[in-house]
């Protein structure tokens, strides 16, 4: 993810374009900025709307809303906001198909693989339909003689999160669904690549019942960003995006005392032992390389292939990768695709530099999806799945995360070193083996150093009882996204020591540091 620099409208074309603006208070509010930015369908290469790009102005006052609807929301009961979330999820399960559709319509990716994407962020929904339980305090009685100690946990106040293009709308249910039910008020900064999804998602919540300002929608590029980083009533900061953004937003969010979960890129290996099945390997490699066009943090970029597998392997996948359909997300004639194009033509064109330079270091390119083209779409943002064998551990091409739909093999002589090599890496995301040995995948789990991990699965996302969140360069900040840190993070907790006297014992006067008796 880029956060895009100011775009100045373009007021003399595209002039009966759609303009996608803000949520605040309640409704679509019409910018006044006099900025915008190009939203493209990607499977057509056509502009289907500009969306705005807010201003200092619109920056405070979708920010002043939020506080505003903070100290309302916060003040209701707790049975009432479960309400509310409860009618949020009854809604969005109804009409996810809908909001899948405008997925696809700007990112690209295909209908089910959007709606993959909601149901997994449904279920953070689902989890927050049960917060009671984990916004509870505890309580000890008569921790010392006639006291009493107990904890409170209450919301922050108005929390900004800032999502990437490539999830649309499981990224901002990874946050927002407990940052509302804990009581606090949300502005959501969406990717100016695909917005739409967010202001259907604000709509979704006022029929919900939620009050006005609590769920704002900030349309906008790095200005709007640094308004949320810098502003005093924003007090805490989500983000999932590139690694050199999530560094910027938690060294100036923190700069600015704010409380940061920056979540940053990834170059997610596979490790494949002998012993694997690898025709499992091989349809496993297929869907975490190239599903959503390999825009996903926890993409497989890398198998690393003990050999002597790496031959077969190639083999086998190069099989699956010819049967592979690639097209519109929409599908045709209700047939979908196995894979839709890039977000933008600048995004397709910088994943083909990778696929250069891989090249120019001496890479063997099994597969070029450099220039693939789809009959009636050939204005559209295409990638064609690529394979590429012996590339150096030393390139660019290995080293850095591509966020496209290629794969490379590296060939590897042993465990230890296809282990040497994922722990030597800057990121910590996510990584899988594929074995048949329990000893292995046992020892694997302890001695890697990443923060999710898959055995024989290999995309490990994990579920919304757990926590999503990597090491190293993948994650800046203490707290992992949803699950049990997600509730931590969007709450601060108050100790309480009570005493009620009884009138006939005061204790008299004690000037020595207070002891537990």
């Amino acid at each position: 993810m880029s956060i895009t620099e100011t775009t100045p409208a373009q007021t003399d074309v595209d002039v009966d374009v759609r303009i996608i603006s803000h949520w605040v208070d309640g409704v679509e509010v019409v910018s006044s900025s006099g900025r915008s930015a190009p939203v493209f369908n990607p499977a057509t290469g056509a502009v289907s709307a500009r969306v705005a790009l807010a201003d200092e102005a619109e920056i405070e006052a979708a920010i002043a809303s939020a506080v505003r609807g903070f100290q309302v929301w916060s003040g209701w009961s707790i049975a009432r906001r479960q309400g509310v979330l409860f009618a949020f999820r009854e809604l969005l399960h109804a009409r996810k198909r809908e909001l899948a559709e405008i997925i696809t319509a700007e990112h690209g990716k295909v209908v089910s693989d959007a709606m993959g994407e909601i149901l997994r962020g449904q279920e953070v929904v689902e989890l927050a339909c049960g917060f009671p339980h984990l916004i509870k305090g505890a309580f000890s009685e008569n921790a010392s003689t006639g006291i009493d100690v107990y904890s409170l946990k209450q919301p922050l106040g108005v929390v900004g999160i800032i999502s990437p293009f490539n999830f649309p709308a499981m990224v901002p249910m990874w946050f927002f669904p407990i940052a509302i039910a804990a009581g606090n008020a949300v502005v959501l900064k969406p990717s100016e690549k695909d917005p739409s999804a967010a202001l259907w998602l604000a709509a979704l919540w006022q029929e919900a019942g939620l009050p006005d300002g609590v769920f704002t929608v900030l349309q906008g590029d790095k200005a709007a960003v640094d308004g949320l980083l810098t502003s005093p009533d924003v007090a805490a900061i989500s983000f999932v995006g590139s690694t050199p953004i999530a560094q910027y937003i938690y060294e100036t969010a923190s700069r600015h005392g704010k409380r940061v979960q920056a979540l940053g890129g990834a170059k997610n290996h596979m490790l494949v032992l002998p012993d694997a099945d690898l025709d499992l390997v091989a349809d496993q490699a297929v869907n975490a390389g190239y599903g959503a066009a390999g825009e996903r943090c926890m993409a497989i970029s890398v198998v690393l292939a003990v050999e002597p597998v790496a031959d077969d392997l190639i083999t086998k996948i190069t099989e699956r990768i010819a049967k592979l359909k690639i097209g519109n997300g929409a599908g045709v004639d209700g047939v979908e695709p196995d894979m839709g194009p890039l977000i933008t033509d600048i995004h397709r064109d910088n994943v083909a530099s990778y696929v250069d330079i891989a090249e120019a270091d001496g890479a063997t390119i099994v597969v070029d999806g450099r220039g693939y083209t789809v009959d009636g779409h050939e204005d559209g943002f295409f990638f064609g799945p690529t394979l590429i064998d012996h590339i150096p551990t030393t390139s660019r091409a290995y080293t850095e995360e591509i966020f496209g739909p290629v794969l490379s093999i590296v060939r590897v002589q042993s465990y230890d070193e296809g282990l040497a090599l994922i722990n030597s890496g800057q990121f910590g995301n996510g990584t899988a083996i594929f074995t048949n040995d329990g000893g292995a995948a046992r020892r694997f789990q302890n001695e890697v150093q990443v923060g999710m991990i898959g055995i024989n699965v290999p995309i490990p996302v994990p579920v919304a009882y757990h926590s999503f969140g990597g090491w190293k360069q993948s994650l800046f900040g203490d707290a992992k996204a949803y699950g049990v840190h997600g509730f931590d993070f969007y709450t601060r907790e108050k100790a309480i020591t009570s005493r009620w006297l009884d009138p006939a014992h005061h204790g008299g006067i004690n000037l020595g540091f207070p002891q537990n008796t």
